[in-house]
């Protein structure tokens, strides 16, 4: 009975190793929204990062996290930096890419609990009622470890859920801007 048990646990290892193996490693997470407001309201939210305390997500996991701001104030080559709690862990994002008011791309470095590093736009586009907003980002798990991780948690629910949070707030500040 042991031999058979043991057995199967080395069936159930290899075919899960396979499956990890020959999945792919890149991932995108991508959730977007109508805001009833002028592009420019939503981009300029988002391009400079001393609002993002008014609708980032994290901002409201961790209320402590320790923020530096370095390079432009605002556009292509801010940077901003956190040291936060478990939930948000620490990292930086740059602002890479900066065309009014259409889409903000970021460099968004992950240094921990693990280290990663994505690519996250925003882009803004003229809609019915308003701008669709689209945050995403993409990124790769790197080594097999990540991979595996990546294969029992689901990255667009697990981020997805921050994404549209974040979108509603990015949308209530945005609405009732001046």
């Amino acid at each position: 009975m042991a031999i058979q048990i043991l057995g199967a646990v080395v069936v159930l290892v290899v075919v899960f190793s396979l499956v990890v193996a020959t999945r792919s490693p890149k991932f995108r997470v991508e959730r977007s929204i109508i805001i009833a407001a002028p592009a420019e309201r939503a981009f300029a939210q988002v391009n400079d990062f001393h609002h993002w305390v008014a609708w980032s997500p994290w901002e409201k996991m961790d209320p402590t996290m320790k923020k530096t701001f370095e390079g432009a104030p605002a556009g292509a080559g801010s940077i901003y930096a956190w040291v936060g709690n478990k939930k948000v862990g620490e990292g930086r994002m740059t602002i890479e890419k900066s065309e009014a008011p259409a889409i903000v791309g970021l460099k968004l470095e992950f240094l921990k609990p693990w280290q990663a590093t994505n690519a996250t736009t925003f882009s803004f586009v003229p809609a019915d009622g308003g701008t669709k907003v689209t945050w995403a980002m993409e990124g790769e798990h790197k080594g097999f470890g990540m991979k595996a991780l990546a294969t029992v948690m689901n990255m667009d629910k697990l981020v997805g859920r921050d994404f549209e949070k974040g979108l509603a707030s990015l949308k209530s500040v945005a609405e009732s801007a001046s």
